[in-house]
């Protein structure tokens, strides 16, 4: 697994040990960041069930000047801050242990700025997750008014799923489906 572009291009990312996760692959990151273009410089990402931070680590490398990770996964945690030190990136990260609502709910507290990329990819077997992080997104009030989420599921969502959002693109990889969202009108 490596950095697909920008300042930390080509570096390594180690996966965690002993873990569940299961990456972004590659193609499907690479297309991500395709869609989305150019990153918006000084802007700030959300990488929620971060897993090895990979997405977050591309944020950064791309131009983010602040990528906050969350995961409730110990071995997952011990990753996300392994490659950061390794990508020399830790200096414009936060990195959070534990549930994903409480981590929201801390973020709010601690992080002065609403984020311009919010990443949500959960464990497949947890698709209410989905529903449930982008509640409390929207009850927070931490996306920018022309933020955006982007999603990543083995299963197709319902709109119901995503019904306060504005679905503006779907790209379909394998099994893999990816949604993006921003606010609307």
């Amino acid at each position: 697994m490596k950095v697909i572009s920008g300042e930390k291009r080509g570096m390594r990312l180690t996966s965690p040990v002993d873990s569940k996760t299961r990456p972004t692959e590659g193609r499907v990151k690479e297309s991500i960041f395709d869609t989305l273009f150019l990153i918006k410089p000084n802007s700030a990402a959300l990488d929620l069930f971060a897993g090895s931070g990979a997405i977050g680590i591309e944020f950064l490398s791309r131009g983010s000047d602040l990528c906050v990770f969350s995961d409730s996964e110990r071995t997952n945690i011990k990753c996300i801050n392994d490659n950061l030190e390794h990508t020399k990136l830790k200096n414009k990260s936060k990195v959070y242990h534990g549930d994903f609502k409480r981590n929201l709910l801390n973020i709010e507290n601690k992080i002065n700025r609403k984020f311009d990329y919010i990443f949500i990819d959960p464990p497949y077997k947890y698709r209410e997750y989905y529903h449930q992080a982008l509640d409390l997104i929207k009850e927070l009030d931490l996306l920018n008014k022309d933020g955006i989420i982007i999603m990543e599921s083995k299963e197709v969502l319902d709109e119901k799923d995503f019904s306060d959002y504005n679905l503006f693109k779907e790209k379909r990889y394998g099994k893999i489906h990816v949604y993006y969202l921003n606010m609307g009108e």
